[in-house]
């Protein structure tokens, strides 16, 4: 994990790979409690026995679900010591799912901060995220995720 002394600290360290998260199982409570979440029980997410058969083999985490471990995932690579007033999500840049996620599956994220630039409203920061599978040589996706820090 990189510490930050502060928001002038993180802008000075643009481009740099920020490192990698532990593995997080994608099990079968997760994608259903996703599922019921989203209502999205497509039965390639839900019915274990039906994926079975299926293109994948096994059910599959949802893109979103994968997606969404983004918050979950980026407090273990960055934190900052004088932390802004509040960070709100501002939205993603080129996301793209490349590969699904099956049930069992270990996934973690490796991190660059991309991009750091003031606004009038705080300071907008830009990761890119690349979600591992572990033992794939493809990613599960790639995202850039946006920040806006407010001091």
């Amino acid at each position: 994990m990189r510490v930050f002394a502060d928001i002038q600290e993180v802008a000075a360290a643009k481009g740099e790979h920020l490192g990698c998260t532990d593995w997080f199982e994608i099990d079968q409570e997760r994608i259903n409690t996703f599922a019921d979440a989203t209502n999205d029980h497509q039965w390639i997410h839900t019915d274990q026995e039906k994926a079975a058969s299926g293109p994948f083999g096994a059910t599959i985490a949802h893109g979103y679900l994968s997606l969404s471990l983004l918050a979950f995932f980026s407090p273990q690579v960055i934190s900052i010591e004088k932390k802004p007033t509040m960070s709100i999500n501002y939205g993603l840049n080129k996301v793209r799912f490349v590969q699904p996620v099956t049930v069992g599956s270990h996934v973690r994220d490796d991190v660059v901060l991309s991009d750091v630039k003031e606004t009038g409203k705080g300071v907008q920061v830009t990761m890119a995220h690349t979600v591992e599978i572990e033992g794939k040589d493809k990613p599960a996706l790639v995202a850039e995720a946006l920040a806006l820090w407010v001091p």
